[in-house]
Order: structure tokens, then C-alpha cells, then sequence
């Protein structure tokens, strides 16, 4: 995991077109905004997590357990994690 310092208005590149900047950031957490091609899928790892949770309740396919299982597994050992996108507000 790569473990960054940021300032509002600073931002970060990932290779395939990805830009994450920091829009704001106080005590109780930091607003992000992610500029990223259609093609790419974005979504906040709690709405994945309750997602994918539906799915093996009802009785998914064995594809949907293993995604979940791979979110499990990054998960595993790390910090608070950041939303993937800003709220509506």
C-alpha cells in the first residue's frame, strides 16, 4: 500500500487515466474527487461490500464469492479507508 501526504488541491495520478484530488480534508475525514475514463468502474467499498453480500445470500455464482473474498483479503490489516467518490450532496 502506498501511504500519501496531500494538501486540498494537490493530486495524484494512476496509470490509465486516473486523477484523485484532494478536495478538502478536516478532523473528520477528507473529500475526494476522482476524474477517471467511463470505462472504468468506481464505487464505495462499503456499497461493493453490501453488494456482493446480497449476492452470495442469494445464492450467487462462485465468480461474486471470489470477489468478495479478494475485497476481504485488501482489507485485511489496513487503516480506515477512503470513499471512492464524493456524496451527493
Amino acid at each position: 500500500m502506498l501511504i500519501l501526504s496531500r494538501k486540498p488541491g494537490d493530486a495524484i495520478l494512476i496509470d490509465g487515466g486516473i486523477r484523485v484530488v484532494v478536495l478538502a480534508s478536516d478532523n473528520g475525514g477528507v473529500r475526494l474527487g476522482i476524474e477517471a475514463p467511463a470505462s472504468v468502474g468506481i464505487v464505495r467499498e462499503e456499497i461493493a461490500r453490501g453488494i456482493a453480500d446480497e449476492n452470495v445470500r442469494a445464492g450467487a455464482t462462485p465468480s461474486a464469492r471470489t470477489w468478495l473474498k479478494s475485497i476481504d483479503e485488501a482489507d485485511a490489516g489496513e487503516g480506515d479507508d477512503l470513499e471512492s467518490r464524493p456524496e451527493d450532496d
